[in-house]
């Protein structure tokens, strides 16, 4: 179930906020500029589908998107329990960063956790199955994907570099809760 915890950036024991209402969780989102949707697909799709099976599944939502944001490249990345690097690319990502453009993930299958440094707050959305979410431009975070990843997700962008990560230093990150 999709979830939202708010935390102070002093008091990473203490939430301060919590629901698993995908409503309520969209509209706090919004609150801070972030987009939170939940789509469902046309089709029938398995942790086997390929690429192509997957963006025609969402392929209204994902050009609806395109037109929308300006995006003009997708792609699908898939990360199994069995991945050899699964360690070294979960923390990749835990170190806290910004992008130069919105960050957009949508969850076909499986889950992750984004970690958003808003001011004096830390925005924790656990994404899953049919969630998508879009951290805007320039806004600190970090992203984990659990000891035993398994998830598939649809990226986009609006550059061809795709994934580039500008890390801030900071060390908030590791003071707060992350999946197992």
């Amino acid at each position: 179930m999709s979830s939202l915890r708010i935390f102070s950036v002093n008091q990473p024991q203490d939430v301060r906020f919590h629901s698993d209402d995908a409503a309520v969780i969209a509209e706090k989102l919004q609150q801070k500029g972030v987009r939170f949707e939940q789509w469902q697909a046309a089709a029938t799709i398995s942790a086997s589908s390929s690429a192509e099976q997957v963006m025609n599944a969402y392929a209204a939502d994902i050009n609806r998107l395109k037109q929308q944001q300006g995006y003009f490249t997708v792609d699908v990345i898939s990360l199994s329990p069995t991945h050899p690097d699964k360690a070294a690319l979960r923390q990749k990502f835990l170190d806290e960063h910004i992008h130069t453009e919105d960050e957009v993930r949508f969850f076909v299958r499986g889950q992750g956790l984004f970690c958003l440094h808003l001011g004096d707050e830390v925005y924790q959305v656990l994404c899953q199955q049919n969630d998508l979410i879009s951290v805007p431009a320039n806004t600190p975070h970090w992203f984990d994907m659990g000891t035993e990843p398994d998830f598939t997700a649809i990226r986009l962008f609006n550059n061809t570099e795709g994934w580039v990560a500008h890390f801030t230093g900071a060390t908030l990150s590791r003071q707060f809760p992350l999946l197992s």
